[in-house]
């Protein structure tokens, strides 16, 4: 795979159970991926290819071409080749499909290279980004940082060691909410709009995703592991748009991250602080 040249130093995040710290300026919100005016030093940048906003290439989707000409999603970056970045939802994807600009811009893209749009491209770009978020919350798993069942979640929140907190599709709201409570309880913001996030996925899925029966809430414990879940949840809500979200809080921004509603809570207890 060519690497483009226009790439640009990150930002590391501290690590530990402390409370994270503020997101980077224009990094977390409802619409991650598009942030055509995001700082410069903000990691890698890369440009859409359809709304030709600039923005760091984790925040972006790539995609490549098969052996064969096909365009295919390659969410992991790793695909051999020259690439193209979208930072658009799945709607705007489609509707530029259809009316052949997606064509003309991976023609611009490619190189003029021979090349097959599948019909069903935005669903394959779809679930692409569903494993891949799913993918990394098992890893999180494997390695000790995500916790299930209720009361173990509830004893961490309480404890001030909550750093992430997400919820089945199909989760009750007084169980999702009894955690949230422990989680704005236990990290002093009670008052605050802190809550988990409700992925649109079932307990069936999250729980073959994360290796363990009947999985209905998870909560992260560390820093780095919130942040890693929260980049790749980002892409993959951007992408399908809060209308394909369901939120069992009635009070929750649909599309905004777990991580998010954390990181704006204790910018809110920092200032009520100064």
């Amino acid at each position: 795979m060519r690497t483009p040249s226009n790439e640009r130093p990150g930002l590391t995040d501290s690590n530990g159970t402390a409370p994270l710290p503020p997101a980077r300026k224009g990094h977390r919100g409802k619409r991650p991926a598009p942030a055509g005016k995001r700082p410069a030093g903000d990691g890698p940048v890369r440009t859409c290819i359809l709304s030709r906003d600039e923005s760091p290439r984790e925040g972006l989707i790539r995609l490549a071409l098969s052996p064969d000409g096909e365009v295919l999603p390659d969410v992991r970056a790793k695909a051999p080749g020259r690439g193209a970045w979208i930072g658009v939802t799945r709607s705007e994807l489609e509707t530029a499909q259809a009316k052949g600009k997606l064509k003309g811009a991976l023609a611009r893209a490619f190189k003029g290279a021979a090349m097959t749009i599948p019909e069903d491209l935005g669903a394959r770009i779809a679930a692409a980004l569903e494993r891949s978020a799913l993918d990394r919350l098992g890893l999180e798993s494997r390695a000790g940082h995500l916790l299930t069942g209720s009361e173990r979640i509830e004893t961490a929140a309480r404890q001030g060691k909550l750093r992430a907190l997400y919820h089945a599709a199909d989760a009750g709201s007084d169980g999702s909410g009894k955690l949230a409570q422990a989680w704005r309880v236990g990290s002093e913001r009670e008052g605050s709009g802190l809550r988990g996030l409700a992925l649109p996925v079932s307990r069936t899925i999250l729980s073959l995703a994360l290796g363990r029966e009947n999985v209905v809430h998870a909560g992260l414990t560390d820093a780095q592991a919130a942040r890693r879940v929260s980049e790749a949840l980002d892409r993959w809500l951007h992408f399908i748009g809060p209308d394909r979200v369901s939120a069992p809080c009635e009070k929750q921004s649909q599309g905004a991250s777990a991580l998010e509603a954390s990181d704006a809570a204790e910018d809110e207890k920092n200032e009520g602080n100064k």
